[in-house]
């Protein structure tokens, strides 16, 4: 599978490259990027010919959306796909604030999931952005306002898809069984789930991607590295946030390990892990440097062997019952 294939989202017009961009990086994630780096990064993901770009408000408060805007706004708007999300808004001394943005820009993203929220939100990031559509656009992490978000944001972006404003409506969470309760609820073209399916992570395998194959819905799997753990295995790496524990790094050592053997990059076994399951349409991956967006394209299409995964299951790194690329 090349980065740069096409595939169509559930019942939608809507296309992403197998390899979409996650624009969290250059929004200032850890660390600063500043404009000119990150406008050099998203030149280079558009060079190498990927077409699906995702990002939210939320990242480097409004930095990411600006930044890539700065590029997207002067290509040819039919040749791309962009996804952003709602849910949060942001405000001068707003009440989310988070220390993982390393460039502060004066405003803070605070939680509305109301449908006059969602509906300022996008023309807030449409502002941002400086174009005039998106294509996909996520509820973001509605983990404690379920019913909010299917009350105001759902409606909200249904009336967007039925005017053809948007092409797809969908969900990005880390929590596959709250990603189930929405599918159960409302009209949903795809899901952003990040961090479940993974190599050290498969909860979203049990009832998740299951209902979305049936159903047609997408996924889009993001998170695949579960915040570089499996990009790099090594003493203070992150998972999910935070500093991996004894544990999770062990078993991030043993995987690769086992791709040492095969001559695999981890990153390489990482990356191309979820198509193993036939509802994953696309693998968003971030990239702060035009080093890493590269990076991830060779990852992507880097040569697996199967007996590699068959490897990871004889030693016990992976259940029997995951299906593998």
């Amino acid at each position: 599978m090349q980065a740069t294939e096409k595939a169509r989202l559930g019942r939608t017009g809507v296309e992403v490259t197998r390899l979409g961009f996650g624009l969290a990086p250059i929004g200032g994630l850890y660390q600063p990027v500043g404009d000119s780096a990150a406008r050099v990064t998203v030149e280079t993901a558009w060079d190498l010919g990927l077409r699906y770009f995702d990002t939210a408000p939320l990242y480097g408060c409004g930095l990411s959306e600006r930044r890539a805007g700065s590029v997207l706004a002067g290509k040819p708007r039919k040749e791309f796909t962009l996804s952003t999300k709602v849910g949060r808004l942001l405000v001068p001394g707003g009440s989310g604030t988070e220390d993982i943005w390393a460039e502060p820009t004066g405003q803070n993203p605070t939680f509305d999931f109301s449908y006059a929220g969602v509906r300022r939100s996008y023309a807030e990031s449409l502002d941002r952005l400086g174009l005039d559509r998106i294509d996909i656009a996520h509820i973001h992490d509605p983990d404690a306002h379920v019913a909010e978000a299917l009350d105001g944001a759902y409606p909200a972006l249904a009336e967007l898809r039925a005017s053809g404003e948007i092409g797809a409506v969908s969900a990005g969470m880390n929590h596959a069984a709250m990603l189930v309760e929405l599918a159960g609820a409302a009209d949903f073209d795809c899901f952003m789930l990040a961090g479940r399916y993974t190599l050290l992570d498969q909860s979203g395998l049990a009832d998740l991607l299951p209902l979305c194959r049936a159903r047609g819905i997408s996924v889009l799997a993001a998170g695949v590295y579960n915040s570089g753990l499996l990009a790099d295995p090594r003493p203070g790496a992150y998972y999910d946030y935070l500093p991996a524990d004894r544990t999770l790094l062990a078993r991030a050592n043993a995987i690769r390990e086992v791709c040492d053997r095969h001559k695999v990059p981890l990153r390489a076994a990482a990356i191309q892990f979820p198509f193993g399951h036939p509802a994953v349409a696309s693998v968003v991956v971030g990239a702060r440097d035009p080093g890493q967006i590269a990076d991830n394209v060779t990852m992507f299409e880097w040569p697996i062997p199967g007996g590699l995964w068959a490897d990871l299951k004889r030693c016990g790194l992976l259940p029997e019952e995951v299906p593998t690329p």
